[in-house]
């Protein structure tokens, strides 16, 4: 008989007589040669040894390691494939066993000074499906299982000692090659020596300590995996899970990266408590779980997160099909949140957010961002929270996040002390979580202003720069953000201009296109509206969750959204390039002209790339190598009903580039003359200001815009009249 049925006879205490280990060495010697068999003959087609050639290329460039699939081992043998499944800490030792005396023969005969054959770590890799976070239980207790998750932390690198040397402090006795079990165990010392004591005293209680030198050791990593978003129950805490990697597992993610882990799933002693008492000590069996990796393979296409799985030839027929017919733009937007009534451009607008614009390296080694940000700006009840939430169903990597609960670490990243290690380590926010996706951040006016300046770098370089706590580093945050935001008195006040917006000119420059959703009242537009959400509340008990004629559905939107982002990179084509010129120098020639009126809108470079990038990820959706004129068009339209028109209207004069400069100089003067005028925290009386100012001929609008900005800053204090106070009441 073959096979290990008892669990635990690997440990030599365990062994109750010779016999024992004489059948159990039998069977490690057949299990071990069946594993080199493995090695040795396993080929695909054209007689390609898959894995005799990768080990003698991997030992040959120093890097001892194998990388295994498990698909292939179930196709040489079942049988082992399955007692790597079910036994895996036993049988992995057995399998870089024979590895390692595969690797001697295929490299002898080695150079001087080789001659001892180093060991090799065997990787694992399977093609299944991944089981869900939330579904390890204690059945699965030393067994290998695959779960998807995020990393969102990694350690430093540390030593682990696989076998030790203890000496004595009394006689000076030596006990060497002391095994340490795998993972986070340790090691028991002994509490009494056990040499002989003839002729002299006995040792002491707890004698041994431990030997640095002649320890050998290996290189070991924690880190940490959150689940997905996609798995998480409705309300729930997301769930982690402490990883342990060693040797060339190591080194192997950032945090920020998707993953699947392949591991063995362990238990570990929960530290001990500080304080012992009776209820403590009554519950000295309870383990914490890990895992144990054998095997990590990085998501880089979001295909784990978010359901989207690798795309077939015939869903690679089908996208194509509809990248080919010219209404795809239009079924697109109308795909998008089909239950909102109207609202056609923002619609437009985040269909290419979502597709994306080209990033691009130059050869100076910066890069310019292809991820396109916009900006919801109005009243409430106008659905773009709806809309927020549709963009995190649909994209394939999102994160979802309201401004009142978001702080700047949670959003960029956090340092953070390792309560174990008590080293620093830093844990990735929502905008690295999001890499390669989008991040939708509701109540964006509810931030607080701190916060809000940290994203600016994010938003603009797609880079987060940490300096804190003895940690210099850059993480990536390649994503697109979706904002949504009230104007400051709750509902759009025409008359108030510009004041309706919170914002400074650095973040809302940042910003590609930037709606106002206003809710007009108009007798036509609210009987449709209210025939519209009438139907949508009918029908939603038919449990029928198919798509209207023409619409997409989310999966197959998602899947067509992953295939043009990871498929398809156009860049403008010459023609649209002057057209692209002609426009922007035309703009630029008017706004010289009108610079002296109130609204004059100088187009700055960050607009014009603005415009760049719809016209990218339009030529994006239909799968093309170029931007041509009509999707310049398009892209010059978008922009206009967006931030063009927001700032026509006044609405957005703060933002950078949209004010003349003798407007700013202005400004500028009023404050000064404020702040020499009053101390900080004074109270001030509006009309009163307004009248003195007055007298200087300086405008009544720029005047209250300061001293509304001042208040709102806490550098002054709003008093109210008295006849103002008795008009109130």
């Amino acid at each position: 008989m073959e096979g290990f049925d008892d669990a635990g006879v690997f440990y030599s205490d365990n062994f109750t007589g010779d016999t024992n280990v004489n059948d159990n060495h039998i069977n490690l010697q057949a299990v071990k040669k069946k594993f080199k068999e493995f090695i040795r003959q396993f080929h695909g087609d054209n007689f390609n040894y898959k894995y005799r050639d990768a080990l003698k290329r991997n030992y040959t460039l120093h890097q001892y390691y194998l990388e295994v699939n498990i698909e292939d081992l179930a196709s040489f043998d079942e049988t082992l494939a399955e007692k790597i499944n079910k036994l895996p800490t036993e049988h992995l030792v057995i399998f870089e066993e024979a590895a390692k005396e595969i690797a001697d023969e295929l490299t002898a005969p080695r150079p001087a000074g080789e001659e001892k054959i180093q060991d090799i770590q065997i990787m694992l890799n399977s093609n299944g499906s991944a089981a869900n976070l939330r579904a390890m239980t204690s059945d699965v207790v030393s067994k290998l299982v695959k779960i998807p998750g995020i990393i969102i932390s990694a350690s430093g690198i540390r030593a682990k000692a696989t076998k030790i040397a203890i000496q004595c402090r009394s006689c000076s006795n030596v006990i060497s090659n002391l095994p340490i079990k795998a993972g986070l165990e340790g090691y028991v010392m002994p509490r009494k020596c056990n040499t002989e004591q003839a002729g002299r005293p006995k040792c002491p209680i707890d004698p041994y300590f431990i030997i640095p030198d002649k320890c050998h050791c290996v290189d070991f990593q924690v880190l940490k995996l959150q689940e997905l978003p996609d798995g998480i129950p409705q309300g729930e805490i997301p769930r982690h899970l402490t990883l342990y990697c060693d040797r060339y597992l190591c080194e192997k993610v950032v945090p920020g990266n998707r993953v699947f882990i392949l591991g063995i799933y362990s238990i570990k002693k929960v530290g001990k408590p500080s304080r012992m008492d009776h209820r403590e000590k009554a519950i000295t069996g309870v383990r914490a779980p890990y895992m144990r990796v054998v095997g990590i393979q990085i998501d880089s296409e979001g295909l784990g997160g978010g359901g989207v799985s690798v795309v077939t030839s015939e869903e690679e027929d089908l996208f194509r099909r509809m990248a080919s017919s010219p209404n795809i733009y239009e079924r697109l937007a109308q795909s998008i949140a089909p239950s909102i009534f109207g609202a056609l451009d923002i619609k437009k607008s985040i269909a290419c957010l979502l597709i994306g614009g080209s990033r691009k390296k130059l050869p100076d080694g910066l890069t310019r961002r292809g991820d396109i940000n916009v900006l919801l700006l109005g009243d409430p009840g106008t659905a773009k929270s709806q809309l927020l939430k549709f963009v995190e169903r649909v994209a394939p990597i999102s994160v979802y996040t309201s401004g009142k609960g978001s702080s700047a670490a949670g959003l960029t990243a956090s340092v953070m002390r390792d309560p174990s290690s008590r080293n620093f380590i830093m844990e990735g926010g929502a905008m690295v979580l999001a890499d390669g996706g989008v991040v939708c951040i509701d109540e964006f006016d509810k931030m607080r202003e701190d916060d809000r300046v940290a994203i600016h770098e994010a938003m603009e370089q797609q880079t987060i720069s940490i300096a804190k706590a003895g940690i210099t580093t850059t993480l990536n945050s390649r994503c697109s953000v979706l904002a949504a935001a009230n104007s400051i008195f709750g509902r759009w006040d025409e008359t108030k201009g510009e004041e309706n917006i919170d914002f400074l000119p650095t973040i809302l420059s940042r910003f590609d296109m930037i709606f106002i959703v206003k809710d007009e009242h108009d007798a036509q537009r609210d009987k449709t509206l209210a025939r519209h959400i009438m139907g949508v509340h009918m029908n939603s008990n038919q449990g029928t969750n198919e798509p209207k004629e023409g619409e997409l559905s989310i999966d197959l939107i998602k899947k067509f959204i992953n295939y043009c982002r990871t498929r398809c990179g156009p860049r403008l084509n010459a023609e649209a390039g002057d057209k692209l010129k002609r426009k922007y120098v035309m703009m630029r020639n008017k706004t010289l002209q009108h610079e002296q009126k109130k609204h004059s809108i100088p187009i700055t470079v960050r607009q014009l790339e603005a415009v760049i990038r719809i016209a990218e990820s339009l030529a994006k959706m239909q799968l093309l190598p170029f931007a041509t004129e009509t999707h310049i068009d398009e892209a010059l339209r978008l922009f206009q009903v967006s931030t063009l028109d927001a700032a026509m209207s006044g609405s957005l004069s703060g933002v950078e580039g949209f004010t003349t400069e003798e407007e700013h100089e202005t400004l500028a003067r009023i404050e000064k003359q404020l702040k020499q005028r009053f101390a900080m925290g004074t109270q001030i009386s509006q009309q009163t200001v307004l009248q003195d100012f007055a007298k200087q001929q300086y405008p009544e609008r720029a005047v209250l815009k300061v001293i509304h900005t001042m208040i709102r800053r806490g550098e002054l204090q709003h008093r109210m009249q008295r006849k103002m106070l008795y008009r109130l009441s």
